[in-house]
């Protein structure tokens, strides 16, 4: 019963944000009643926690799924915003925004892993467009690692609606790749912005 809850709350949370799903809310989804659901969380934050280091596995089981396709550097990148964007396509309000707002303490923690995680995954996606020669040789890996990861992380935490969100973080991918791109990762990066936007 615990892991339905949790799998329930975390849909909620990333369909409609943090604050405004109440308990009650999750237990009238489920048919069931708020004690059960206190019977396995004495309170709405230690949900949040267990649900958030859910999602955070299942994104990062998702994105390893799509690495493992081997598909090109700038095509991998592009194949992870359109997961972000089917996770996400039903919410209105940013969920990460929520979390920052009102749980601070939950999403210091949960930022701490994300940014350890992504930046391995920058810095592996970057080693591999050099090798690809669709990035040029002479880039300082750490900084564009630092430069990526900053821009996504202040969009996240920065805009409320999600949509706008979106809109923002595939723009920053274009930007961040435009600055890495050898001229044939350009012409990669024209192929995938024309293949996203019909998507």
């Amino acid at each position: 019963m615990k892991e339905k809850i949790i799998k329930k709350a975390s849909e909620l949370f990333l369909k409609l944000g943090f604050k405004s799903i109440t308990m009650d809310d999750i237990a009238c989804e489920m048919c069931i009643s708020k004690k059960t659901i206190y019977k396995y969380f004495c309170n709405k934050e230690i949900l949040i926690e267990e649900s958030t280091a859910v999602i955070h596995k299942e994104v990062h089981e998702i994105i390893d799924s799509i690495i493992a396709k081997n598909h090109n550097a700038i095509e991998e990148n592009f194949e992870i915003r359109k997961m972000f964007k089917d996770m996400f396509k039903s919410s209105d309000a940013s969920p990460i925004y929520q979390l920052k707002k009102y749980y601070p303490e939950i999403y210091h923690n949960v930022i701490s892993k994300e940014i350890d995680q992504c930046s391995q995954c920058f810095r592996d996606n970057i080693e591999k467009g050099i090798r690809e020669k669709l990035y040029r040789e002479d880039l300082d890996i750490e900084i564009y690692v630092k430069f990526y990861y900053t821009l996504i992380f202040h969009i996240n935490e920065n805009t409320s609606s999600e949509k706008e969100a979106q809109k923002i973080e595939l723009e920053a991918l274009e930007y961040h790749t435009r600055a890495m791109a050898t001229p044939a990762g350009i012409l990669e990066l024209e192929k995938q912005l024309k293949k996203f936007t019909t998507y």
